[in-house]
């Protein structure tokens, strides 16, 4: 098959020629690429709108380490001087961590081969040592905080911080059987020792293997920020994992968003601007709508007085109403007061136009886009419901998947770890009797296997949501635990031995005797009704 030469047209003599292999690898190029060049708007730098945004693409820590200390520092800021930064992080952690998960011991009863009264008496007596453990503040090496609290305070430093780390270390106490102890370490407090350098197996106070496997952490003795550490700090390198037992040492919390990212990105990091400026933006319409409250008069004579003539509203603050002249005091605004000014001396008032009427919508409108990024609908980041009925469950809805998904991620990451480390030491000491633990991994896993349960979402009208659990019930679409979880957050299992004695209990009641009311005029006692009417009293006393 003979095959077509490609010709161009020659500019000078305006002859077609033979294209040369140059010519013709250029211009398949050039078809190549004006081919490719409109197939995503989105990447074209010809339009107005993206011809100067050209980001770059770098890895999780070139793009997170460099500017992670300001994040922290400015979301640090914000959590204590912005009243909304400080309310989305106080939404999260109240709903997500409340009084504290409750653990809930599931033993693999199937694979240990264990009785149903055995296994429950082995899941009792599990949980009762736990709570010796957890409810007391020994677990804290400082001996501050039970470990609930410690839930509070790791899930909030994670929020603001971005990660947090917990030291579980071995010290012995007096009256405690355990020697298992919480330290908790803030994440400026893990940096590269003596301020080397990053390197690719040594980042942000991580030290790791070829596969990014934490191997050693590089713990400042003292916080970079307090007023008490040296001018030369010093360093403590801590293993990851025990070489002894195999159990980490340190428990580094933080969500991964990225492979390969070493620290946590602070949770107000996508939304820092809009609060500042929004907090900016009320303290100048509050200070606005102040200034547009305060009513001064101006009278000018001339003798040239000066001052403050008159306080109308009787203001014992003076200062804050008016003083002196312009020459060398400042001349204040104030509700009701009178200025006096010179000849030839004039004042000019500004028109606040206060309050603005547009100020409600347009921080609604904020609001809005700040809780998409925080993933907390507006009407519970504001805490306000003036919607219906539905449209305000389908925003506790919402919410609540972003609640339960974080509730799950701290109990998997922090609580279960905190609970394996110390049912090992309880096991090794023979406080927990558990056959075979340290020979089979398998049954360690079956003997580990616990639930954390959390306080009930609110509900905006309990009657509906306890008909609802009702029906699901009478189709066995879910279990009395779940619906006990998520109506009250309780135990149902744990609530059921209560529930036995107050039944006997009620049994044992008799019945009431007959009011006066219930005797007709001739002092005989009147008919209470048939014989259905006093089976269905009995069954309600029962």
């Amino acid at each position: 098959m003979r095959q077509s030469i490609p010709l161009q047209l020659n500019p000078i003599t305006g002859q077609w020629e033979k294209a040369s292999p140059v010519t013709i690898l250029y211009d398949a190029h050039g078809r190549a690429m004006a081919i490719s060049s409109g197939a995503y708007t989105g990447a074209s730098t010809s339009r107005r709108a993206l011809r100067y945004f050209n980001p770059k693409h770098l890895d999780a820590d070139s793009a997170l380490l460099p500017e992670l200390p300001r994040l922290r520092d400015i979301s640090e800021d914000l959590a204590r001087n912005s009243p909304l930064a400080l309310g989305a992080i106080n939404t999260a952690v109240t709903n997500v961590v409340g009084a504290g998960l409750k653990l809930q011991c599931r033993v693999d009863r199937e694979f240990l081969k264990m009785e149903e009264g055995q296994a429950d008496e082995w899941e009792t007596t599990t949980e009762r040592e736990w709570h010796l453990w957890a409810d007391s503040q020994d677990c804290d090496v400082a001996r501050t905080i039970p470990f609930p609290e410690g839930q509070d305070l790791v899930f909030r430093k994670v929020l603001i911080d971005g990660d947090i780390f917990v030291l579980m270390t071995r010290k012995e106490v007096k009256f405690s059987p355990y020697a298992l102890r919480l330290q908790y370490i803030e994440g400026d407090r893990v940096k590269n020792k003596d301020n080397i350098s990053e390197t690719k197996t040594l980042r942000a106070g991580i030290e790791k293997d070829e596969y990014g496997a934490p191997i050693n952490y590089h713990v400042m003795k003292d916080s970079p920020g307090s007023m008490f550490a040296p001018i030369r700090q010093e360093w403590d390198v801590i293993p990851a994992f025990s070489d002894k037992t195999g159990l980490r040492n340190m428990i580094h919390l933080y969500r991964m968003l990225r492979p390969g990212q070493s620290r946590g990105l602070p949770y107000l990091s996508p939304v820092i601007e809009l609060l500042k400026q929004l907090t900016r933006y009320s303290e100048a319409e509050i200070m606005a709508a102040v200034v547009a409250s305060y009513f001064t008069g101006v009278i000018e004579t001339e003798s040239g007085s000066q001052g403050m003539i008159g306080n109308m509203v009787g203001d014992d603050d003076v200062d804050s109403a008016v003083a002196g002249s312009s020459s060398d005091q400042d001349i204040k605004l104030g509700p009701g007061a009178l200025i006096g000014l010179k000849m030839g001396e004039k004042i000019t008032f500004g028109n606040p136009g206060r309050p603005n009427t547009g100020f409600d919508s347009f921080v609604k409108s904020i609001l809005q886009q700040i809780g998409v990024a925080l993933e907390i609908p507006f009407e519970i980041l504001i805490g306000h419901f003036s919607a219906s009925y539905s449209a305000s469950r389908a925003a506790l809805l919402e919410a609540w998947r972003f609640f339960r998904g974080r509730r799950a991620w701290i109990a998997r990451n922090f609580c279960q770890l905190v609970y394996e480390n110390w049912l090992y030491e309880a096991v090794a000491i023979g406080r927990v009797k558990a056959p075979g633990f340290f020979k089979d991994f398998m049954i360690r896993k079956a003997f580990s296997n616990a639930i954390w349960i959390g306080e009930a979402p609110s509900q905006i009208d309990p009657v509906k949501e306890v008909d609802a659990a009702e029906k699901r019930l009478g189709l066995f679409l879910t279990t009395r635990d779940e619906e006990t979880v998520a109506l009250t957050g309780g135990d149902f299992e744990a609530n059921w031995p209560r529930i036995k004695k107050e039944k006997k209990m009620l049994k044992e009641l008799q019945p009431e005797p007959q009011s006066l009311k219930n005797v007709n005029d001739k002092g005989e006692p009147e008919n209470m009704g048939n014989d259905l009417e006093d089976e269905t009293i009995q069954e309600a006393q029962q």
